[in-house]
């Protein structure tokens, strides 16, 4: 069932906090721009910081179909737009010519929306105006963030053998950047901005008791001080919160109720991705900074 858009910020918060997705006042109100201006939503910061979950909690919130696209190096127009469906063009062709279809006459129907295979970008342009999530647009090339300007300032696309596809309810756009590359300022100008940062450690408290409300608080107040201090660390990757709510669920499985240090050097490859990162922290430095924060916490209370 489709909901109608939020009409204020507190509606905005509420929308994502519905599912379970625990923003600040700056994310709902940019969010909430966005959707009352019908303005691409340009998203950045590091990977894992919930990014990608924004696209689809609004999607689940205000009842649209979530259409993804992937983005990698090498990405095309035929992958991410529209291609011809040769197989059956050339199977058309042959059953035209054995009838006896006269060249002229087939080349009318040839190049039919029958023969045409809709890839994401042209899926959202049809229907009532579903969520679009474009999502690690820096892993492209510049070449084909130009091919978007078209797409994001008119909400339209061009086929040279069928015209132009404009949509008639533009669909919700949120795009997404880990920030590897630069992504060229005429994309940026055609969309609302918001970087989206690690969160505080009350907030990150706030999320990981929604996402995962089986586990003691004591646990999840020591990971989350566990993971705010890893990210005062000199690491090469530092944990987002997708990897603070994957260890806590893991030491829930290990049926943990507090941190020790045996169990977070079992469990580092949970929170963290590179071994360099690992060899640095674990041992005698995880143990250190699991002392200092359990003091801090037995401190507060």
């Amino acid at each position: 069932m489709k909901n109608k858009l939020p009409a204020s910020i507190d509606e905005t918060l509420a929308l994502l906090g519905g599912a379970d997705y625990i923003a600040d006042r700056a994310i709902a109100t940019v969010v909430f721009l966005a959707l009352k201006m019908g303005r691409p939503l340009f998203l950045e910061g590091e990977a894992g910081v919930g990014k990608t979950e924004i696209a689809k909690v609004l999607a689940e919130g205000l009842g649209k179909r979530l259409i993804r696209l992937q983005c990698y190096e090498g990405l095309d127009i035929s992958s991410a737009v529209y291609e011809w469906n040769y197989s059956r063009q050339m199977i058309a062709i042959r059953m035209a010519e054995a009838e006896g279809t006269k060249t002229s006459e087939l080349e009318e129907h040839i190049y039919d929306e029958a023969f045409l295979i809709k890839r994401p970008l042209l899926q959202a342009l049809e229907g009532d105006g579903p969520v679009l999530l474009i999502d690690e647009l820096d892993r492209t090339d510049e070449a084909f963030e130009a091919y978007l300007l078209e797409l994001l300032s008119e909400y339209q696309v061009s086929i040279p053998e069928l015209g132009t596809v404009k949509a008639k309810q533009p669909p919700v756009v949120i795009i997404t950047s880990n920030r590897t590359r630069e992504v060229h300022d005429a994309l940026k100008r055609r969309c609302l901005y918001h970087w989206v940062g690690y969160p505080s450690a009350a907030r990150e408290l706030e999320i990981v008791m929604a996402r995962q409300p089986g586990v003691s608080e004591r646990l999840a107040r020591e990971v989350v001080a566990f993971v705010q201090a890893l990210r005062q660390s000199d690491l090469f990757k530092h944990p987002g919160v997708a990897e603070t709510l994957d260890w806590i669920s893991a030491l829930h499985e290990l049926d943990a109720l507090s941190l020790d240090p045996k169990t977070v050097n079992d469990t580092l490859g949970v929170l963290l991705k590179y071994q360099d990162d690992i060899a640095k922290m674990e041992g005698s430095e995880a143990k250190r900074m699991l002392d200092q924060i359990k003091s801090e916490l037995a401190a507060l209370g």
